[in-house]
């Protein structure tokens, strides 16, 4: 098992701290891998692939949530994150 792979269950453990969080606002998370440099990606799934606050949600709190409990990851990067001034960007029904 390379270290890579050794690091998935312990993100995503990481990661079900934060969940409650996002699935509260319509969202979640899917780890699709850990690349040589220990660089996280994620695609984020339902609102938060499209809510004007995901690079906060990223940064903040699931960014900081798995450097926190995985000190060996170095970045975390999602593939899908809007932009905070995209236009088509729409909030969760709940905030609107």
């Amino acid at each position: 098992m390379n270290n890579q792979t050794a690091l998935l269950p312990r993100i995503e453990s990481a990661l079900d701290e934060i969940r409650p969080y996002l699935e509260t606002d319509g969202g979640n998370v899917k780890v699709l891998g850990v690349d040589d440099n220990n660089v996280v990606l994620l695609e984020l799934l339902g609102s938060c692939g499209h809510c004007p606050m995901s690079v906060m949600t990223m940064k903040a709190g699931i960014e900081e949530t798995i450097k926190r409990l995985v000190p060996e990851v170095t970045d975390v990067q999602a593939v899908n994150m809007t932009s905070p001034d995209d236009p088509n960007a729409k909030l969760p029904d709940n905030l609107q």
